[in-house]
């Protein structure tokens, strides 16, 4: 290990870890991003009133593009993919616009939309270079503890039994998730090697068989899966609506600044930011990839900000270990009775793992602030706006209800809202507002003292 990684990595982003450790450390990322993944093309699914075999289908092209995905992603082709641990997924911040897309034109207009739309992120890869000076670590450091922040709800939902779900909040559902939380906590922090790496691993696993024995498991959607899913592009057809394309190809520009912020939190565990190269790859993976799902009736896809977590959380930076995720979920993708068995786990065991890793999310985030920005009083004040207005409009949604839709859509989502005015802030806020009189005191106090002569500034 070099002496710049933290010191609870495990594995560093090329070692390999051996069969035995890396099956159920790839499984654990799965798990971690799975109901993530095929949740969205169930919502959308439902939403236009599509047949079980359709929906079906789209749930397998989720998986297999999202395994594709997350294998470019780590392995690259060529200058797509960011050679990072990442693992890539459905994007939720899409679903709502595509709901009112499929329900206005149908599905072969959502596609359409998600396939040009794509290339506005391909855009902002391949120009990253001249626009990286706008995500300095203050901006990715805050885009990281957002994703953290407005996440611990979705992980606590699950760890309820699932919103909506009729048994919500019961003792039962509390309980397996808590079985998980404390499994997973107490084997990360007073056990090392194996049991330590693969603690989130263990503990879904513990409370999956604890599912099972108190017959909360059902497993009847295992039964009637079939074993091959064979994909078919263009199934729904493709069409192109301009109001779809615009309304989607904005979307594209806003996840890109979740995609920099995840990829920051993924090397934040060895202490480092991410080089440009690896930020413009990554940017590359999600938009290329993106266009390709549409083609296979898959819906966007981005870095899986949860899986950050459990890097994170498990010091595996490993980016093989990542790719066997990929592989499993490529699995998945043909073999829809693997996705059902995974399915067929009660939201409440995933909850329970999924809350510390949202947790450690937002924890790389202030590790990120603390290591490389100066807390002065234009970076502090940037950071409070931009947590509070992101925060804000994540648990008081309702405030902005009497906007137009798109708008909703847009800063209705704290970690884009609050991404957005990081973003803006850095930009209109001058270096030079940061020197307060405090400042300048301490400045002046600190220059006497090394003699070096008086303050002389260049702003």
């Amino acid at each position: 290990m070099s002496q710049q990684s933290a010191d609870h990595i495990e594995y560093e982003l090329d070692d390999k870890p051996p069969l035995r450790e890396a099956i159920p450390l790839g499984l654990q990322h799965v798990f971690a991003m799975f109901l993530g993944n095929v949740a969205p093309p169930l919502i959308i699914a439902g939403a236009v009133g599509l047949a079980t075999g359709e929906t079906t289908f789209l749930v397998q092209m989720a998986l297999l593009v999202a395994g594709a995905a997350t294998l470019v992603q780590v392995f690259t082709v060529g200058p797509v993919g960011s050679n990072l641990p990442i693992m890539m997924g459905t994007s939720f911040a899409f679903v709502g616009p595509l709901v009112a897309i499929s329900s206005q034109f149908g599905l072969a207009a959502a596609f359409g939309a998600c396939l040009v739309g794509a290339f506005v992120e391909v855009g902002i890869g391949f120009s990253y270079d001249h626009i990286d000076r706008f995500f300095p670590p203050l901006v990715s450091g805050i885009v990281v503890m957002l994703i953290g922040l407005t996440l611990i709800p979705v992980g606590m939902d699950y760890a309820a039994g699932g919103a909506g779900a009729a048994d919500y909040g019961s003792l039962m559902n509390i309980g397996l998730a808590s079985l998980v939380f404390f499994v997973t906590l107490g084997l990360n922090q007073f056990f090392t090697g194996v049991l330590r790496i693969t603690s989130v691993f263990i503990g879904i696993l513990v409370g999956y068989i604890a599912a099972i024995a108190l017959g909360v498991a059902d497993f009847s959607a295992v039964a009637q899966a079939g074993w091959i899913a064979v994909p078919t592009p263009l199934r729904f057809g493709i069409a192109f609506e301009p109001s779809a394309i615009i309304t989607i190809a904005f979307l594209y520009a806003v996840t890109a600044v979740e995609t920099i912020g995840d990829m920051t939190g993924v090397v934040a565990a060895a202490n480092r930011e991410p080089t440009r190269d690896e930020l413009r790859g990554g940017l590359l993976a999600d938009g290329i990839m993106s266009a390709i799902a549409a083609v296979f009736s898959a819906f966007p896809n981005t870095s899986f900000s949860q899986n950050v977590g459990v890097v994170n959380f498990t010091g595996v930076l490993s980016r093989y270990v990542v790719a066997i995720g990929g592989g499993l979920l490529i699995v998945a993708g043909f073999v829809p009775k693997v996705a059902a068995l995974v399915t067929a786990m009660p939201d409440a065991v995933l909850g329970g793992g999924a809350l510390i890793l949202f947790a450690m999310i937002f924890s790389s985030g202030v590790g990120i602030i603390d290591r490389e920005v100066d807390l002065n009083h234009r970076n502090t004040t940037i950071l409070a706006v931009s947590v509070a207005l992101g925060l804000a409009v994540e648990v008081r949604p309702d405030a902005i209800a009497n906007f137009p839709q798109i708008v909703q859509t847009v800063i209705g989502s704290g970690l884009i809202m609050g991404g957005i005015s990081a973003l803006v802030l850095n930009i209109v806020i001058p270096e030079g507002s940061s020197r307060t009189p405090e400042t300048e005191m301490n400045a002046e106090t600190d220059t006497q003292l090394s003699g070096d002569g008086p303050v002389v500034d260049e702003d």
